[in-house]
């Protein structure tokens, strides 16, 4: 089969690249590295032409409240652009890279999402990136229809290796260079990049139209994150000082130590956002992707060890004594 891979080159684009080839496909890589913008429709319905499916994973995550504008053009409009400019090409069908943000948030530490849950728009509304992401989502789920099967993806916080922007494994590094100085005190959820990427490639072949599929390997709390990272790197221990539970006083509490740190000209490597998102709970349940795609994932302790270890070979990873002892 000839496909089309927008955001090609990017963490998950690019593993998905990979699995397509390895399984024989031709792909036809579309990203801003190749000329590329997914809100020229004209040049998009070009690359699509002739190919039997389309992906789309292009998009920018960020958490600064700044860049909201652009992510909504990246994320909105390029859905749109790309998945009309796809039907005006006659590709059958589209999966698009989502992730589980839009729907698997929220403060109950008890409540593990699912697809048939309602996004909680109250929260997501908050977060520029989330925000974006829904109704992205929501854009191409309106298309929908007869001349296009569309179906969504919905990754938790993507690892593993080859993440050479930096959008989703920033944490584990900072992590590792001791930057991070106290633990949140929600929970989250995260999967290989690598079986993220088979997802993708699964739900081409029996996702159903107009369906997401959650994506994630392992719920954890993020102090149980950041141990088991710690003890993937071989560390002594990671972060221990516990956050106040609340997301306004623990928000309250990173923009002061944020103005402080300014005040003396150096950075503490959090953010207030980054704060609140870490005091909610992304839990979710890939039972239905296991079902209905035949979805499979590795051990959550490969992830994490991978990870470290790419982080390390590509020398980003500056660490503090404190995260070097024991390794």
């Amino acid at each position: 089969m000839k496909y089309l891979v927008t955001g090609a080159t990017g963490f998950l684009g690019a593993h998905l690249v990979y699995a397509l080839e390895a399984h024989g496909h031709e792909v036809v890589p579309y990203s801003r590295a190749h000329g590329g913008d997914v809100r020229d429709g004209a040049r998009v319905r070009a690359a699509a032409s002739g190919c039997d499916g389309a992906f789309h994973c292009a998009g920018r995550v960020s958490r600064k409240p700044e860049d909201a504008e652009e992510m909504y053009r990246v994320h909105v409009e390029g859905t749109k652009a790309v998945l009309d400019a796809c039907a005006s090409a006659r590709v059958g069908r589209v999966v698009v890279a989502s992730t589980s943000g839009t729907i698997a948030v929220g403060e109950d530490p008890d409540h593990v999402a699912t697809e048939d849950d309602d996004a909680p728009i109250g929260l997501v509304g908050r977060w520029p990136y989330y925000r974006a992401k829904l109704f992205a989502e929501r854009a191409a789920f309106e298309r929908n229809d007869g001349r296009l099967e569309v179906v969504a993806v919905n990754p938790s916080l993507l690892l593993g290796p080859g993440d050479e922007g930096g959008t989703s494994t920033e944490d584990v590094r900072r992590l590792l260079e001791g930057s991070i100085p106290a633990v949140p005190a929600g929970g989250l959820s995260f999967v290989d990049v690598r079986d993220a990427a088979e997802a993708m490639r699964l739900a081409m072949l029996r996702g159903r139209p107009g369906q997401r599929y959650l994506v994630g390997a392992c719920n954890l709390t993020v102090r149980d994150f950041f141990g088991r990272v710690a003890r993937a790197a071989g560390t002594a221990r990671g972060p221990w000082l516990p956050m106040p539970k609340g997301a306004k006083v623990a928000r309250a509490g990173a923009a002061w130590i944020e103005r402080a740190a300014a005040s003396l000209g150096v950075s503490t490597g959090v953010d207030a956002v980054s704060v609140e998102m870490g005091q909610y709970f992304w839990y979710l349940d890939a039972g239905k992707a296991e079902r209905e795609l035949g979805w499979t994932h590795r051990d959550p302790s490969e992830t994490l060890y991978d990870t470290v270890e790419d982080l390390r070979a590509r020398g980003v990873v500056w660490p503090s004594d404190a995260m070097v002892e024991g390794a």
